[in-house]
């Protein structure tokens, strides 16, 4: 983000860094931006080039890290359902059919608060990032809450829906939180007033997964009735309608760049589409088996799918084209994400162990052993050298 002033009033452009590479030449890359960004001048070239360069280092960084058991945390009484880092990784969240989420601290593994007040399953759990300083959880009991990280205090709890809630999430603003339910409809709440501001109806069956774009303007739901649906965030118009898998959802998500919407099914293929007008794209298969999970590189250019065949693939977002295929776990896969640098995958599976590839080779470089019973969720620090795992054995585990 480049911040100028222009007549006394401070503005903000972007520049999309999304092709830098370890081995970009920055010097080239610095006279290319000038060329396109007057607001860039002879005197802040130096300035650009140290942080491309530091930009660099970071995406070097952890590639070749051997990941190792620092802590397991006899979380709950009852398997988790969720875990997820705030943006630094400094803590991270679980949630738990034992009614409750708790609140850890990363580097010594201490519970800092447990939430209680839930009187069913919590289900859905997120932190409001890039700030981290609010966690919302959705659960069975069809309500959704908002907490202080500091205190583990209860701003709010929001109630509106009729059947469960299994998915939510903060708009990049922090102003919304947005929830789905079984009830077919999904809600956005003020963050601020703790008021519902707008509900969004027109799926026929439940909603089991949505997310905002990058600029907040936006959001999708994912539902059981096959379809996806794009609305206005502002006034909860829907935009249109993905249609096109012929069996139920389990993923739908936009790019960072948000030209691209990923659609995942259990009728075993992804689909793309594009995000400015709803049109079709490509159908990415390959698959024996319900998509379980899937998403995008943080650039965009990789996406990955995982089954309940026990394979995951990567596919360029370019080409359409399968690039490697990841096999080894003996049971399905139900989680899959990237490292922030995107050359490695984190996979979880219900052979209880979860594994580290390589995103260009599909080679297994880790496997991440010890749970007793199947791995629900797993998820990647923002640099890339923790990962957290949930499982159904009650436990979660710190690897570093």
């Amino acid at each position: 983000m480049l911040e100028y002033e222009t007549s006394g009033e401070l503005k903000t452009k972007c520049i999309d860094l999304l092709n830098l590479s370890p081995s970009t030449d920055v010097n080239a890359l610095v006279e290319e931006i000038q060329k396109a960004e007057p607001v860039i001048t002879a005197s802040r070239s130096d300035q650009v080039k140290l942080l491309l360069r530091r930009l660099q280092d970071k995406l070097r960084q952890h590639s070749n890290h051997q990941f190792y058991l620092f802590k397991v945390l006899r979380a709950h009484i009852l398997p988790l359902t969720n875990v997820a880092l705030n943006k630094s990784g400094s803590c991270f969240i679980t949630g738990s059919y034992d009614r409750t989420c708790k609140l850890w601290d990363t580097a010594s593994g201490e519970e800092l608060h447990t939430l209680e007040g839930h009187r069913n399953v919590v289900y859905a759990i997120a932190f409001n990032n890039p700030y981290g300083d609010k966690i919302a959880t959705g659960s069975f009991d069809k309500t959704c809450k908002l907490w202080s990280v500091d205190t583990g205090k209860c701003y709010h709890t929001f109630r509106g829906h009729t059947a469960e809630i299994v998915c939510l999430s903060f708009n990049p603003q922090s102003t919304l939180v947005a929830t789905g339910s079984m009830d077919t409809t999904a809600k956005l709440w003020d963050i601020q007033n703790g008021e519902e501001a707008l509900t969004l109806t027109g799926h026929l069956a439940e909603i089991i997964s949505l997310s905002f774009n990058t600029s907040g303007d936006r959001i999708i739901t994912g539902s059981f009735d096959h379809t996806v649906a794009v609305w206005e965030a502002e006034t909860g118009r829907k935009v249109y309608t993905l249609v096109g898998h012929c069996a139920e959802i389990s993923s739908a998500l936009f790019n960072w760049d948000c030209s691209l919407i990923l659609t995942g099914s259990m009728d075993k293929t992804c689909m793309l589409w594009d995000a400015a007008n709803g049109k079709y794209v490509a159908t990415l298969t390959g698959h024996d088996d319900e998509i379980l999970d899937s998403c995008f590189d943080y650039t965009g250019k990789l996406i990955a799918t995982a089954s309940a065949d026990g394979t995951a693939r990567v596919f360029s977002a370019a080409t359409r084209k399968c690039i490697a295929r990841l096999e080894g776990h003996e049971g399905e896969i139900s989680k899959i994400s990237f490292n922030p640098q995107g050359n490695r995958l984190l996979t979880g599976s219900a052979d209880k162990t979860a594994r580290i590839w390589d995103a260009q080779t599909g080679q297994c470089l880790q496997v991440l052993e010890g749970h007793t019973d199947e791995i629900f969720s797993c998820a990647f620090n923002y640099k890339g050298n923790i990962i957290i795992t949930g499982s159904k054995d009650n436990t979660c585990r710190i690897w570093r």
